[in-house]
């Protein structure tokens, strides 16, 4: 007895064929799956980087505004330090000229005569008539010791002749320019005014 097996090793042969489609169809499905779970996974990093940089740039320009405006203060502080360091040079000097005329009354010798005065901040130059070299040696030694004055220098002196008066005989007389400086800080024992600091009193018990 004869069985023909043929048939039933195609429809085997077409079975294994369904079985390698379907394979082939699922691993395609499982791989678009795969790709697409991948790239929606890297777009969202991607999402999340982009709002961060977004996010990170809004802060920086805040900052950079911040800066600016930080900038601007300081400048403005600069200024008005500026301005309170010439108003406070202004309050503790406003007496200085005073001082500068009081103490060239002061300390003026007999026989000298001015001619001019120049003051360039601290520095002061005069020009004077002398009746003797002897006199604006004298003077210098009186601005030495001047609480107000520092720091005399003869710049130069010499002889000319001034005129004294219709039909007399013109003097001869020492012209001489003098530079010294003016103190800006009180000397011991003398308030900002320039008047004695009161001596303090001590009571007994």
């Amino acid at each position: 007895m004869r069985i023909n097996l043929l048939p039933h090793r195609e429809q085997k042969r077409l079975a294994r064929q369904r079985q390698f489609v379907t394979l082939i169809i699922s691993l395609a499905v499982l791989g678009a799956a795969i790709v697409a779970l991948v790239h929606g996974f890297l777009a969202a990093r991607i999402d999340n980087q982009l709002s961060r940089n977004a996010l990170l740039k809004t802060e920086i320009a805040k900052l950079d505004e911040q800066i600016k405006e930080i900038d601007r203060l300081r400048d403005q502080i600069t200024q008005v330090l500026a301005r309170k360091a010439v108003v406070e040079t202004l309050q503790a000097n406003r007496n200085e000229a005073v001082h500068l005329l009081d103490q060239l009354v002061r300390q003026l010798p007999e026989g000298i005569y001015l001619r001019s005065v120049k003051q360039t901040d601290q520095k002061v130059q005069i020009v004077g008539l002398a009746q003797a070299n002897a006199r604006v040696s004298s003077l210098m030694r009186n601005i030495e010791g001047s609480p107000w004055l520092d720091k005399p220098a003869l710049v130069e002196i010499k002889l000319v002749s001034v005129p004294a008066g219709p039909k007399v005989e013109p003097q001869r007389m020492n012209e001489f320019t003098l530079n010294f400086e003016i103190r800006r800080t009180p000397p011991a024992g003398l308030s900002p005014a320039g008047t004695p600091k009161p001596a303090a009193q001590g009571g007994k018990s």
